[in-house]
């Protein structure tokens, strides 16, 4: 298992940005394929090239027979699909973690964050998108090459066998066990990752208003409206008579009225 602890560690660190339908890929990932495969199918597969055995002492008929049964192995099979699919997860992890430590280095403000977290979403969603490919390319791959069973005689006839010889796999039977569980364990995935891919979309870009695009739109409207009143305030200064002018008639009467008096 020594040899899965980095792609463990990756899936692990991937959880903290992945929503819940994600989530639950991850645990098909490390539960239902890594765990499984690095634990149980490793010892089946291990001898496999050993103990396929064929009727005939021909130098090289084994060989041919072999690779004309198993075009790849099917432990190697599922080990590159595993590989295929976390290169994208191990992208999309570096970007978030990338743009973590540059805001968390760095002042930003709130619309800023908001455009890196758009940019986030949209890689992710673009990760998921290949995953869904890479399970479905898998799945046909796997139908393809292997279908359903695994056949316990294999009837080979080229070169440089002399005649047609019969060969024999080793295990047929848990062999066709591990085939049918890990094409269930795609579909679920398959079917879980267009899941997400529909939910994601819909739930990110086809829903409300980014509350951070609301906000500097209200900033906008209550900045506005203080513009407004401001230009109200001077247009009724503008508009009352001056008081100053009415003081010196004032007081010019009172003198006036005073100097009769004295009279």
């Amino acid at each position: 298992m020594g040899e899965w602890d980095f792609l463990g560690s990756l899936f692990d660190s991937l959880q903290a940005h992945s929503p819940m339908l994600g989530r639950f890929w991850l645990l098909l990932m490390l539960v239902f394929r890594i765990l499984i495969l690095g634990t149980v199918a490793s010892d089946l597969f291990e001898d496999e090239q050993e103990e396929f055995a064929c009727n005939t002492l021909q130098p090289g008929c084994k060989q041919v027979c072999y690779d004309m049964a198993f075009p790849i192995s099917q432990y190697r099979f599922w080990v590159f699909h595993i590989v295929l699919i976390a290169t994208p997860s191990l992208l999309f992890l570096m970007y978030a973690m990338h743009h973590h430590n540059k805001r968390s280095g760095t002042s930003t403000s709130s619309s800023s964050d908001n455009r890196e977290e758009a940019r986030i979403r949209r890689f992710y969603l673009v990760n998921v998108a290949f995953r869904l490919a890479a399970e479905v390319g898998f799945l046909f791959g796997q139908w393809v090459l292997y279908g359903f069973r695994v056949e316990a005689r294999f009837p080979c006839s080229r070169f440089p066998c002399p005649y047609t010889v019969d060969c024999f796999t080793s295990r047929p039977a848990e062999k066709t066990v591990f085939l049918c569980f890990y094409f269930v364990v795609g579909l679920v995935a398959a079917v879980s990752s267009c899941a997400e891919l529909v939910y994601s979309s819909m739930k990110w870009f086809c829903g409300p208003a980014n509350p951070g695009k609301e906000d500097a739109s209200l900033n906008a409207q209550d900045f506005a409206e203080m513009m407004i009143m401001e230009k109200l305030k001077v247009n009724l200064q503008d508009r009352r008579p001056p008081l100053r002018s009415h003081i010196p008639r004032k007081v010019s009467q009172q003198s006036h009225k005073t100097k009769t008096l004295t009279v």
